[in-house]
């Protein structure tokens, strides 16, 4: 089996290979959502899971998995910026609420970071691994960045990114739910701020005026986290 396996390897661990099975996988997921409903049967979950077992059965290392696949990740700035055009549709829905939204959305700011800070000083954790947790509420693109720039470890804070996502798509809903919450701006921004893209696909799912809203505050809440998490950071 070991020999097959090595036999095969440079077909594996190449580009076409590797991009047919991300997508494969993802593509897989999305099916098996539609079919049950299940909140924790996320695309993104189900391709980890069948993705990294297949790297460690065959031996190819993640940094080769990351090269050939670069294509997907350069698609993460466009996809977020496509999200402009849903919004723009919602236009209307703006006027008016300029103000709060941008205040929901820079108190949320400072909250996630905060917590996170705090959160990680007191179970003992150093700095590296606070720097890597700080912008795990924006989306990948901006958070690897800030990560790398605050000293963290740029994988290390995707990971807490996609947890964050799944975590607040699955959550997220129940909780606004729970208490109360019918505003679908409030929904809108409560999903899109603390759970980025993955909190938005879930925001769609719940209405237009929510995944345009949620939308707008992933990049609300990217650049105010850009601003905020050097200051903050400084005081600790």
């Amino acid at each position: 089996m070991n020999q097959l396996i090595e036999q095969l390897k440079p077909i594996f661990s190449g580009e076409v290979f590797l991009l047919m099975l991300a997508l494969g996988t993802f593509l897989l997921g999305v099916y098996l959502y539609k079919r049950t409903k299940i909140s924790l049967l996320q695309p993104l979950l189900i391709s980890m899971f069948i993705i990294i077992p297949f790297l460690k059965i065959t031996g190819i290392e993640y940094k080769t998995f990351y090269e050939q696949t670069q294509i997907l990740n350069f698609m993460l700035g466009p996809s977020v910026v496509a999200l402009g055009y849903v919004l723009y549709e919602q236009i209307e829905h703006l006027k008016g609420n300029v103000t709060s939204i941008l205040t929901s959305v820079f108190i949320g700011s400072i909250v996630g970071i905060l917590s996170v800070i705090l959160i990680a000083k007191l179970f003992g954790a150093n700095q590296l691994l606070v720097s890597s947790l700080a912008p795990k509420s924006v989306t990948t693109p901006i958070a690897m960045s800030l990560s790398e720039k605050s000293g963290g470890i740029p994988a290390l804070t995707a990971t807490f990114v996609v947890i964050c996502g799944i975590f607040g798509g699955f959550i997220g809903p129940i909780i606004l739910r729970v208490i109360g919450v019918k505003s679908k701006i409030a929904k809108g921004l409560a999903m899109g701020s603390a759970s980025h893209a993955m909190g938005t696909a879930r925001a769609i799912e719940m209405g237009a005026i929510e995944g345009a809203i949620s939308g707008l505050a992933i990049g609300i809440m990217g650049i105010m986290t850009a601003f905020l998490i050097p200051i903050i950071e400084s005081f600790f």
